[in-house]
């Protein structure tokens, strides 16, 4: 099951509004067969390791982190295909929270003489699967905030562009290519120009969309996310028209919608987050100025928060001071993982709800 699970997460945040699941053949004590779901979610990972295998799979036992799929959608139900290849025994580690699935793949096994076993690791496989959770049960994706800080709290450094390591910076890719969406202002685009990808090598196929924050449509249509949305895909969430701008960044195919505004006249953050589950988007990373962020957590729309902590002070050369926020959001918050040292910074993760 934890190598099921390890499949699992080579394909998060890039299977659309299905699960990553992770999918395991054993036979005679021996694994023959290994895979995932692929991308943008169909085939299912059940699917994909039966028919990969190149040995006789009966009687074999099959490994999956998710309850095959019992419901006809585009593909036929897992479930058939494990009955009509005589596998022996599955092992799941949770049931499926989608209603045309949970707990029907027990009943259809067992009358076909297939033992089940459920719940292998299921605190760590439920952990796996919040964001999954939340697409089923609620109608905003989940969110990821990451932020970075030097080691007296300061968020930006006034003579130096990074704040964290470029073991750091590595993780940060990493974690964009679990995600299918980065949310971002414009004034971040137009202060830091950023690309916003993933650039690791094997993984670059993985950078998620954007979507950037402009209420009064300020972005440099000179920006990297502009010039290059031909490549990955741009969408700004803006509130006042300027037909001239549009038209000349709808030529690099940035996309636009109209998002109403709160009552403190900035984009509804909620209606943002509405909008971005509409357009299949369910695995948010956040990756902003100071002023979002706080505006995120202020309206109570994070759900798992990275902090980078540098090895370094930058003194007066620091902006944006993070320290007493820290307290005001994080206090009693559960450390979701371990404190990570990534060769001096520090990476610590946060379950905020």
């Amino acid at each position: 099951m934890q190598l099921a699970l390890h499949q699992a997460n080579k394909i998060l945040g890039n299977t659309s509004v299905n699960p990553a699941v992770g999918c395991v053949l054993v036979k005679n004590n021996n694994v023959i067969g290994a895979e995932c779901t692929s991308f943008s979610g169909r085939p299912h990972a059940e699917s994909n390791v039966i028919k990969s295998c190149k040995k006789d799979i009966k009687n074999s036992f099959l490994y999956s982190t998710l309850e095959p799929c019992s419901n006809f959608g585009k593909t036929g139900p897992c479930t058939d295909l494990i009955v009509k290849n005589k596998i022996k025994r599955v092992f799941f580690s949770i049931k499926d929270p989608d209603i045309r699935s949970f707990n029907k793949s027990i009943t259809k096994f067992k009358k076909n003489g297939i033992k089940t076993i459920v719940g292998i690791n299921k605190k760590e496989v439920n952990a796996f699967y919040r964001s999954y959770y939340k697409s089923r049960k609620s109608q905003l994706p989940f969110v990821t905030c990451k932020l970075a800080i030097s080691k007296d709290f300061f968020t930006i450094n006034k003579k130096h562009r990074w704040i964290t390591n470029k073991f750091s910076r590595g993780r940060v890719h990493l974690m964009r290519s679990a995600h299918d969406c980065i949310i971002t202002s414009s004034s971040t685009v137009n202060s830091d120009n950023p690309k916003l990808t993933c650039r690791i090598e094997g993984l670059e196929d993985r950078s998620p969309s954007r979507i950037v924050l402009d209420k009064n449509l300020k972005i440099k249509v000179k920006s990297k996310l502009v010039t290059e949305t031909g490549k990955y895909k741009t969408i700004i969430f803006y509130n006042k028209a300027d037909d001239k701008k549009i038209k000349i960044l709808r030529a690099h195919n940035v996309k636009f919608y109209k998002i109403p505004l709160n009552n403190e006249n900035d984009l509804n953050l909620k209606m943002v987050l509405l909008k971005a589950k509409q357009l299949g988007f369910s695995r948010i990373f956040l990756e902003c100025g100071l002023k979002l962020l706080l505006n995120f957590f202020k309206n109570n729309l994070i759900d798992d928060f990275k902090l980078f902590i540098s090895s370094n002070s930058i003194k007066k050369n620091g902006l944006g001071n993070f320290k007493k926020y820290l307290i005001l959001f994080l206090k009693n918050k559960e450390k979701k993982v371990e404190k990570i040292n990534l060769f001096g910074d520090k990476l610590i993760s946060y379950k905020i709800k």
